[in-house]
């Protein structure tokens, strides 16, 4: 039989939004299981700009994304929740008897919840690779920059024209030898204000411009670019970094019995999905007047798990009280008890 456990409350996704629901479902007095497919807490902002300067979070004039984080999973962590990383939710089925939400694991393990918050955001996914970078990855094909000052006196050359491009552009540029951005477009999806302060700092902007091949020996030393005319120039780099966004894999939601809208989840003014006892939150969800920031999904995430809360234990009320009490609000029936450490 498949190991099996039970909580009050299951997160899907550690990413900013589930670190904070599963911080306030502690501060709720629930017991919550932290689930997430990668190996590491932060979602996207691990993955894709760990030391990106984040500006749209309230309290911080700017924050490097790796900072956030830290400080995301220290919160959650305040009320010892389970954390399991590396576990992919293949299924969730709800007994409609009992209520019970049953989530199935890509390795056989199963958890009963009372109650769930997916906040997956835009769900598993993978960097889109560069066409030629195939064999060049790891001798100086990335597709990330995790510390920075690994590229000082280094020739960088960014392909793509999104916000990530001119990020890691602006971020490289005072540090490298020469930083230069290749855009097989004439205009750039980025900022205006990005593209005007990597012009100003004398970041080289290429557009109407292709990546033709990557020269080398056990790493890059040149890139050869084609541009829309079809003249080709060769550039010397030592690092190449694809910055062409994100393929998401297939989201499961639907299969679930989940109502979707362009395959984000639909949810009412409480997070609440049409399944009883499933909450979302963040960027996986859409409702008429959406904004999709990390500041709208913290406030999601609250509105989720205190509904949430209130789902598994009626008598509680909506409102947790403020943070600066003394005691957090009461919790659900089983008094925020240890999880089963079958899981």
């Amino acid at each position: 039989m498949a190991p099996r456990t039970s909580c009050d409350l299951v997160v899907v996704g550690a990413g900013p939004t589930g670190l904070f629901a599963t911080y306030y479902a502690g501060f709720r007095g629930l017991s919550v299981l932290l689930l997430d497919a990668q190996h590491e807490a932060g979602g996207q902002v691990t993955a894709l700009y760990p030391t990106k300067a984040i500006h749209d979070v309230a309290g911080f004039p700017a924050v490097p994304g790796a900072e956030l984080v830290r400080g995301l999973v220290e919160q959650a962590e305040t009320y010892e929740p389970r954390t399991i990383y590396g576990a992919q939710v293949v299924d969730l089925v709800r007994d409609d008897r009992s209520g019970t939400l049953t989530l199935s694991l890509a390795d056989g393990r199963q958890v009963d919840a009372r109650a769930v918050v997916l906040s997956t955001g835009v769900g598993g996914m993978r960097p889109r690779t560069l066409p030629v970078g195939h064999g060049w990855h790891g001798r100086g094909v990335a597709y990330t920059v995790g510390d920075a000052t690994d590229h000082t006196d280094e020739d960088v050359v960014v392909i793509g024209g999104g916000d990530s491009a001119l990020d890691w552009a602006l971020q490289l540029q005072p540090i490298a030898r020469s930083v230069t951005v290749v855009h097989r477009r004439r205009a750039f999806r980025a900022h205006a204000a990005s593209v005007a302060r990597a012009e100003k700092l004398g970041v080289q902007l290429l557009t109407d411009c292709e990546l033709l091949a990557i020269h080398g020996d056990e790493s890059v030393r040149s890139v050869v670019l084609r541009d829309r005319e079809g003249a080709e120039q060769e550039l010397a780099a030592t690092t190449v970094i694809g910055a062409l966004g994100l393929v998401t894999a297939p989201s499961p939601f639907a299969a679930w019995g989940l109502d979707l809208v362009d395959r984000k989840i639909v949810v009412d003014q409480s997070m609440a999905t049409n399944i009883p006892g499933v909450f979302a939150a963040g960027d996986a969800t859409t409702y008429p007047g959406k904004v999709p920031l990390m500041a709208v999904g913290f406030g999601e995430a609250a509105t989720a798990v205190n509904n949430a809360a209130v789902h598994i234990d009626p008598e509680l009320s909506l409102f947790p009280g403020h943070s600066t009490d003394e005691e957090p609000a009461p919790g659900g029936a089983s008094d925020n008890a240890p999880l089963d450490v079958e899981v």
